[in-house]
């Protein structure tokens, strides 16, 4: 293999791929980026068997075609330390890469391309094109609420799902939830759920751009891959059955609270300076238009705070933890926010005042 290749464009997919491979690997070749470079073409691969990323660099010119793997994260701080606007010559002798940039000289050690480790195909069952922009507003949206090693493995993930009319994105860690929405003309005549790994949704968020252009979606039995410009990203699929969001949703709450965003979530921050540092926990005095705050902690330290809100009907007292709130005022984009509350036991709902293709429902708990 034979090729020479500017700095900027193998160190851009470089690093992206370079997101997908896992530090600390029980096979060797999973710390390795696979290199394929024919017809004017180097392609990437980087893989932690669990989501696959590849991008495709054109045009290269390709003196000599052929395939390897070289340690990624090495690859990444030698191109990275080059001068910008520099040329980089690839050339495999043996096994070993010799890497050279002006006056500079790098050889890294290779391991064979058959080594390396390929997603299966699989006949695919459903095709769909959506926006960037929409897509990662959605993942946005609701990956935080996503479980992070939960024994309930299938609450470690995202739920994807196409109805007739509709793609949703739902996550939850049986604290809380968040779901997002958005309107399509022609989705999947029957509902299609699949559940996406957290590493996957993470990797495939960072490949999105505010932007109008598609993202082609081709969701199989057991992969999600995604094709973004130059990169087709691939992710195992979780075997399992993602709770009823449905039922979660509270209904028929008679308490509306309308607040400003900004003003409430500096507010619960404030408080929750001081709450208990396991369980976060404040509790919430509702009455006609205020909400006092209070927050207090083991060592008899406490704080309390208030802020005006628009809300007319009985008082309440209720107690949540103070990160979840925070977290989904965080992800509302909207100026005006609206928490429908029914009594101390039920949780809230919340949503942008004026938008409802985003809605988060937090569980109280007891102070």
């Amino acid at each position: 293999m034979k090729l020479t290749i500017s700095r900027e464009s193998l160190l851009t997919p470089l690093q992206s791929i370079a997101g997908v491979v896992e530090r600390k690997q029980t096979m060797p070749v999973l710390s390795n980026v696979l290199l394929v470079a024919e017809d004017n073409t180097l392609t990437l691969t980087g893989t932690n068997m669990e989501v696959e990323l590849v991008a495709r660099v054109v045009p290269v010119h390709v003196d000599q075609p052929g395939r390897i793997t070289v340690p990624a994260r090495k690859l990444v701080d030698i191109c990275r330390a080059l001068n910008e606007d520099s040329s980089i010559d690839l050339v495999l002798e043996g096994d070993r890469l010799h890497i050279r940039s002006g006056a500079s000289h790098f050889t890294l050690s290779t391991l064979p391309a058959e080594h390396f480790p390929n997603v299966e195909d699989e006949p695919e069952s459903f095709r769909l094109e959506l926006p960037q922009r929409e897509l990662q507003r959605m993942l946005d949206a609701t990956a935080f609420a996503m479980a992070q090693q939960d024994v309930r493995y299938y609450l470690n993930g995202l739920l994807l799902e196409v109805d007739q009319n509709h793609v949703r994105t739902v996550a939850t860690d049986g604290h809380r939830l968040a779901m997002a929405y958005m309107e399509v003309p022609m989705g999947c005549p029957e509902v299609r759920q699949v559940i996406v790994p957290r590493k996957g949704v993470l990797e495939l968020a960072r490949l999105l751009d505010n932007v109008e252009t598609p993202v082609t979606l081709v969701i199989g039995d057991n992969h999600l891959r995604a094709t973004v410009g130059a990169y087709t990203f691939t992710s195992k699929l979780i075997e399992g059955k993602f709770p009823d969001y449905n039922r979660v949703i509270p209904r028929g709450g008679d308490k509306v609270v309308l607040a400003d965003r900004t003003t409430l979530r500096n507010t619960l921050q404030r408080a929750g300076i001081l709450s208990h540092e396991n369980i976060r926990g404040v509790r919430l005095n509702l009455t006609p238009n205020q909400l006092q705050v209070f927050a207090n902690n083991p060592d008899q330290e406490q704080a309390e705070d208030t802020l005006a809100v628009e809300y007319q009907g009985e008082a309440l007292q209720i107690g949540f933890n103070v990160g979840y709130l925070v977290d989904v005022m965080n992800a509302l984009e909207e100026d005006q926010v609206k928490l429908t509350l029914a009594n101390p036991n039920s949780s809230a709902l919340i949503e942008a005042q004026n938008d409802n293709r985003c809605l988060y429902v937090v569980m109280p708990m007891r102070l």
